[in-house]
């Protein structure tokens, strides 16, 4: 599976901060078998990540784009909007089962505004912007991704 990751976040894109989320994702990625096709940072304006999200997509290079970060309720967190903007098929069930599982660690992963679906031909996964709630959040649905890619390639259902 082709994986991209693109963190969120106006100090990491800027250069202020070092980006410990995205690379930890990566390094998820790499663990679980799936090749990394690119790992970056874009700023917290909507209309950047918007832009992004769908070339990603559209590019056909990648099967899944993880986000990680601007997935809270902060003023410039907007993360879940763009990535609905984009896409054309919701799966809420990803983002409902990674605040479920999240909240048995952590009681503010109910706070996360995370959401999933699909644009075009890849599968588009909002995360978590710490580093630890990255990861974990990703290894809540990493077993269900691949069936996800299959069936939007064209598999069955079973």
């Amino acid at each position: 599976m082709r994986v991209a990751v693109v963190t969120v976040s106006d100090s990491v894109s800027r250069g202020e901060r070092q980006d410990r989320s995205g690379p930890g994702l990566a390094e998820r990625c790499r663990a679980l078998g799936w090749q990394v096709i690119s790992c970056e940072a874009v700023s917290d304006d909507r209309d950047v990540l918007e832009n992004r999200l769908a070339a990603l997509a559209d590019s056909a290079s990648v099967d899944v784009v993880l986000t990680t970060g601007g997935t809270g309720v902060g003023p410039r967190d907007t993360t879940p909007e763009a990535t609905s903007a984009v896409c054309q098929k919701i799966l809420p069930g990803l983002g409902e089962l990674m605040r479920e599982k999240g909240r048995e660690k952590n009681p503010r992963a109910v706070l996360s505004r995370a959401v999933a679906g699909v644009c075009k031909h890849a599968l588009i996964v909002n995360l978590p912007g710490s580093p630890r709630g990255a990861v974990e959040s990703l290894d809540v649905v990493a077993d269900l991704l691949p069936h996800a890619v299959e069936v939007l390639r064209g598999a069955s259902h079973d």
